[in-house]
């Protein structure tokens, strides 16, 4: 009973380290979005759906359902950091309730303002989400013109 309670004392402990260098490193915006992301996950019968890998090797997966033009539904999977969690949950957020058009505009400078900012380490999450969605985007397009 001694050592689970020692190994648990030590994984708080741990716990608590990596969550004082993610404090140093990231805005509290971006922590409570990969921490509580509310948009993670799939969605059953999609209208639309992209999946990507990006330069660092993480992948992203975008998921829409769409009525009249208008994205009403929009879910995100990453097996990334949680830069790319942030980054993926945010932009679900921001597209919600958008024209197509609209959404197509989306920038990675759009998430990245969303997110209070990101260190240059992981811009490039950001710019794997704008891409996953217009790839979303023209697949949804394609598919309507046939």
């Amino acid at each position: 009973m001694s050592n689970e309670t020692d190994f648990d004392n030590l994984k708080k402990i741990i716990q608590k380290n990596i969550d004082k260098e993610e404090e140093k490193i990231f805005s509290k915006k971006v922590l409570d979005e990969y921490r509580n992301p509310t948009n993670f996950g799939f969605i059953k019968n999609p209208d639309a759906s992209a999946e990507k890998k990006g330069t660092c090797g993480d992948t992203m997966r975008l998921d829409l359902k769409i009525r009249d033009k208008i994205i009403y539904e929009a879910r995100f999977w990453t097996d990334g950091c949680g830069a790319s969690i942030a980054c993926g949950n945010i932009l679900t957020k921001i597209i919600k309730g958008k024209k197509i058009k609209d959404a197509y505009k989306m920038t990675n400078n759009q998430i990245i303002k969303a997110l209070d900012g990101l260190p240059d380490e992981n811009i490039h999450c950001s710019v794997l989400c704008v891409d996953t969605l217009k790839e979303c985007l023209n697949k949804y397009l394609e598919k309507k013109k046939e």
